[in-house]
């Protein structure tokens, strides 16, 4: 898979990206309890306060995420590439284009919780400039859960 990836705002109802989202929806509750899974469903990934961005190799979804813009700060939610792709940098893409989303959207901090297993993403957020930090915007405080916030 030596295709170039495309990154681009797109609608999260698509089929092809409708079946991805239940993909990583079943990664997720793979890992950690249900109750523990902070996913966002299409119809949410549809509002106004979201920007939503698909990865695509040969014109296939390999990965996604999601901007939402909460007023005076943004959230990265959704995360998710494809075993096939990982490894190539589609996660750093994609958050590297859910940062310039936000700065042109001028929300001056993104925040994000992320699963204590999931020790790529982990790094990537860390060598990307994220700093741990505690609980905010409703999250239940777990132990499974880890924060990190990075100012823009």
């Amino acid at each position: 898979m030596d295709a170039p990836i495309v990154i681009a705002r797109e609608a999260p109802d698509q089929p092809s990206v409708a079946a991805m989202l239940a993909e990583a929806d079943a990664f997720f509750i793979s890992l950690y309890p249900v109750e523990e899974c902070h996913l966002l469903d299409v119809a949410r990934l549809s509002a106004d306060d979201v920007q939503f961005f698909v990865a695509r190799v040969d014109g296939d979804p390999v990965g996604f995420c999601a901007l939402v813009d909460h007023g005076d700060w943004g959230e990265v939610k959704r995360m998710y590439t494809a075993p096939v792709v990982r490894g190539r940098g589609v996660g750093r893409r994609l958050l590297e284009t859910v940062e310039q989303a936000a700065r042109a959207g001028r929300l001056p901090v993104l925040r994000l919780e992320t699963g204590d297993k999931l020790e790529a993403a982990i790094t990537m957020y860390e060598t990307a400039g994220y700093r741990r930090r505690g609980v905010f915007g409703g999250y239940p405080d777990l132990v499974d859960s880890i924060y990190f916030e990075k100012a823009l």
